[in-house]
């Protein structure tokens, strides 16, 4: 594989682990809010060759928790559970983030026990997929992938950046039935920094009063509901 980047330590992006982060290259989505522009468009000019991601990650064999592979959307890449295997190998858990349109490769990459964690980003009510992604979206394979953590042994977690414009209160409503006895599910604040429709960087997010009452509303819907 190639990746586009490589964050070497992060204590925030997989729950309670010490790891890095590994950014894949290109996405089948064009979310406008989307933070990672340079990898949705192929335009990154880092390109990280798996031998060289090897030979860092064993050098932090015993130093590190685990490995956390995003994007991008690492699902669209066929060499990806052959890699994670490799990983695997050298003793790290791994975390992988998803957008939930390859439910196959999740229920492989689960069935075969070469992930430890998985994050999938719920991006809007189904019924509001293509409009908010700017693609076409089959929303079976969105529920396929959504039916397959509620039902994994594994640990996962579901999440929503929410803008006004994109995601009503009452979408975060229709998400949280969606999603009804997830484990885990986070509000996400959006940060207009880096991306990849400029347009958006004047959109407005949700403030945190609005964002503590979407959490209280969705304790009805998820075993826990957390606030980024």
């Amino acid at each position: 594989m190639i990746f586009g980047g490589l964050e070497k330590f992060t204590l925030i992006d997989y729950p309670g682990k010490t790891a890095c982060i590994l950014y894949t290259i290109g996405c089948n989505f064009r979310c406008p809010y989307c933070h990672n522009p340079e990898l949705v468009d192929e335009t990154v000019e880092t390109r990280i060759n798996e031998e060289e991601v090897m030979d860092f990650l064993k050098t932090r064999v015993g130093l590190l928790d685990g490995v956390v592979i995003t994007g991008g959307e690492p699902t669209m890449h066929n060499d990806l559970i052959s890699f994670i295997k490799k990983i695997k190998e050298l003793g790290f858990l791994v975390k992988l983030d998803s957008n939930g349109t390859n439910p196959s490769v999740l229920k492989k990459a689960i069935s075969e026990g070469v992930v430890d964690y998985i994050a999938m980003d719920i991006k809007s009510p189904l019924s509001k997929y293509s409009q908010t992604v700017s693609r076409p979206v089959d929303i079976e394979k969105i529920r396929q992938s959504i039916d397959l953590l509620l039902s994994s042994p594994i640990d996962y977690e579901f999440r929503t950046t929410l803008i006004k414009s994109l995601v009503s209160e009452s979408d975060v409503l229709e998400i949280g039935e969606e999603i009804r006895g997830a484990k885990k599910y986070y509000l996400q604040k959006f940060v207009s920094t880096k991306i990849l429709n400029p347009q958006f960087k004047n959109k407005i997010t949700y403030s945190e009063e609005e964002l503590t009452s979407f959490q209280k509303g969705l304790q009805n819907y998820v075993k826990y509901c957390g606030i980024r």
